[in-house]
């Protein structure tokens, strides 16, 4: 697994099964969120089936192949491997990054989920860069705890000392403030995936985003 594309986070999508309803919904939203400057694209899709989502994983490594975007398996090894994706993202319940490093090998990009000042400790060798959330409250992700504000986004970013992303309840009226707290970069899911324009949705908050990294 050897992707040789740049590790930018600046913007970070996380496709949602449920708003895109079907592994070709997914390819069409990333393909506008990308023309929107996206840099990042994450398959999460923990409703479906194994089979479901390895044809999403196809589709979406067709989209990528040829671009500077990273292409993330949430949580799933085997559907990384399968479909030549760039890598995958683990939480703090998953499978163990060094683990992951084992199977996917030296090249691959490996995320974990971070927090708490307690799950710094569980940042290893093995990790490239972490999600940082939810920085604010978000009905999203059910199981994704409460939110740790931008204060202690701004602690675990400078504690760390890895790229970071932040995520949970994020979008344009607040993407700058996480920039300003520490982050290289915001993760959004439903500001996009929900939006009646995806590469509109995308570039507001990639504009947000560029304009607090350049100060």
């Amino acid at each position: 697994m050897k992707s040789g594309k740049k590790l930018d986070l600046s913007l970070y999508l996380v496709l949602d099964a449920n708003l895109c309803k079907t592994p070709e919904g997914m390819a069409e939203t990333a393909r506008k969120a990308v023309e929107g400057g996206c840099t990042v694209v994450q398959l999460r899709a923990p409703e479906w089936k194994k089979k479901k989502q390895l044809r999403a994983a196809f589709l979406l490594k067709e989209l990528l192949k040829d671009t500077d975007v990273l292409f993330i398996v949430d949580d799933h090894i085997d559907i990384a491997l399968l479909s030549g994706a760039d890598g995958v993202h683990v939480g703090q319940e998953d499978i163990d990054p060094k683990y992951v490093r084992q199977f996917l090998g030296p090249d691959a990009v490996i995320g974990l989920s971070v927090g708490s000042i307690k799950e710094l400790n569980t940042i290893g060798p093995d990790v490239d860069y972490i999600g940082i959330g939810p920085v604010f409250s978000t009905k999203t992700k059910v199981d994704a705890g409460a939110a740790v504000g931008l204060g202690l986004l701004e602690y675990i970013s400078k504690e760390a000392g890895l790229p970071n992303v932040a995520i949970g309840g994020i979008n344009q009226s607040n993407a700058a403030d996480c920039i300003r707290h520490g982050a290289d970069g915001v993760a959004v899911v439903s500001v996009i995936c929900g939006a009646e324009d995806p590469k509109a949705a995308a570039a507001a908050i990639k504009k947000a985003v560029n304009d607090a990294l350049s100060i």
